[in-house]
């Protein structure tokens, strides 16, 4: 039996796994930190981030944009990409809005799980990611929408008192006598990868729901309202952006490390967010743990998708699934994730198929200049938590659950 990835969703499923997939992505660096805060210290885990976010999210943002067609060059434009950014997860990052007009608007964030991941480690990693990192990577993403635009805060933290809320508040203006800010030094790397011209599924303007984000900025994106080709091209996208985030921070550890190291640490970050990645996805679905399900996760996995750009195969015969990765593929040429998978390297799918049930183990069964296939089989005994796993598991991300809020509000009249 084989599988079609986010195409073989209903409309209602899709709108439950787009979400997760935002989240999922946005626990990339909380996966990544550790251990670039062991190789580097505080400060160099400051600038990996920096560098990943500036090359990646300029890219990304554009793709979304062409895809539902809400490219422009307004303040509107720029909120309407952050509700679709890995780097702003709905209610985990719970961005609010006001645009006052085409060039001016704020936004606040009612709850940050992003500030509640670090303001445990102490006031200097607060400092870190909310001065150090958000001023430049914030105005990038701004960047991809209109050149002239600046992200100032109003205020953020640390939090005077300890309890403010809201945790933070941004001003966004647009003005032509604004510099922008200095192209990143990788940003060609990242803007002429295989994944930033990869081309994912067509949306059906004629299906029922949504099949743009045309009309005015919405308070919230209800997934549902969608069409179902809509969902499809959305998850392709928001999987993209974590190898578009993946090609930055990779290209960032590799100016600093010898190629080995590289390659070690971004094994440890693929680990750590797909095995927590896995075990949202069953439970957002519902699935069981028994061979079907476990096809079923491989199947819709951020890191295996879109399949445009990885290239892989899932089928099932009997108690073990098989998983064929193209070795030709867009996100191998990348160096991406898919890179990093070889025969005596698979701890990153072991740790992916374990977010399912942990007896599950990883075997190489067949290598080829064009293919690696691995067949996944169940263990006797359960194999214990990895590491990496465990050190992403720490985010409140991990065990977040998202709610219905209902119809969203227009915030724009157009």
């Amino acid at each position: 039996m084989s599988h079609d990835s986010f195409a073989g969703l209903s409309r209602a499923q899709l709108a439950v796994v787009v979400p997760e997939l935002l989240l999922c992505g946005h626990l990339i660096d909380r996966s990544g930190m550790p251990h670039t805060i062991g190789a580097f210290g505080r400060e160099g885990m400051t600038q990996v981030a920096i560098d990943e976010w500036q090359v990646a999210s300029p890219v990304y943002t554009r793709r979304m944009q062409a895809a539902l067609g809400f490219a422009g060059d307004s303040v509107e434009t720029i909120f309407k990409g952050l509700q679709l950014d890995i780097g702003a997860p709905p209610q985990f990052l719970d961005f609010r809005f006001r645009v006052d007009d085409h060039d001016h608007g704020e936004f606040w964030l009612d709850h940050c799980g992003a500030l509640a991941d670090v303001e445990p480690l102490g006031e200097q990693f607060v400092r870190a990611m909310c001065h150090d990192i958000e001023d430049p990577t914030f105005d990038a993403t701004a960047l991809a929408t209109n050149p002239h635009a600046q992200v100032r805060p109003v205020h953020r933290p640390p939090r005077q008192p300890a309890d403010r809320q809201p945790v933070c508040a941004w001003r966004v203006t647009i003005d032509a006598a604004n510099e922008p800010p200095p192209v990143p030094r990788n940003a060609a790397l990242v803007a002429g990868s295989v994944a930033a011209g990869v081309e994912l599924s067509p949306i059906d303007a004629g299906e029922e729901g949504t099949a743009d984000y045309r009309g005015p900025l919405l308070s919230d994106l209800r997934f549902a309202d969608f069409s179902r080709s809509a969902l499809i091209r959305i998850a392709e996208e928001v999987a993209l952006q974590q190898h578009l985030l993946v090609a930055g921070f990779l290209i960032a550890i590799r100016e600093r490390v010898d190629e080995q190291r590289a390659t070690e640490i971004g094994r440890k970050q693929f680990a750590g967010v797909a095995g927590v990645a896995s075990g949202r996805i069953r439970a957002a679905l519902g699935l069981s743990d028994d061979p079907a399900a476990l096809a079923r996760v491989l199947d819709l996995h951020p890191a295996l998708n879109p399949r445009q750009y990885v290239g892989t195969r899932i089928e099932t015969a009997g108690a073990t699934v098989t998983l064929t990765l193209d070795r030709r593929c867009g996100g191998v040429r990348d160096g991406v994730w898919p890179a990093l998978l070889e025969p005596e390297h698979l701890a990153p799918l072991d740790a992916l198929v374990r977010g399912v049930d942990p007896h599950y183990t990883c075997r190489t069964s067949k290598v080829t200049d064009d293919e690696l296939v691995v067949d996944v089989v169940r263990a006797d005994e359960p194999a214990g938590e990895a590491v990496e796993v465990a050190l992403t598991r720490i985010s409140t991300g991990a065990n977040f659950a998202f709610a219905d809020r209902g119809i969203p509000l227009p915030l724009t009249v157009l």
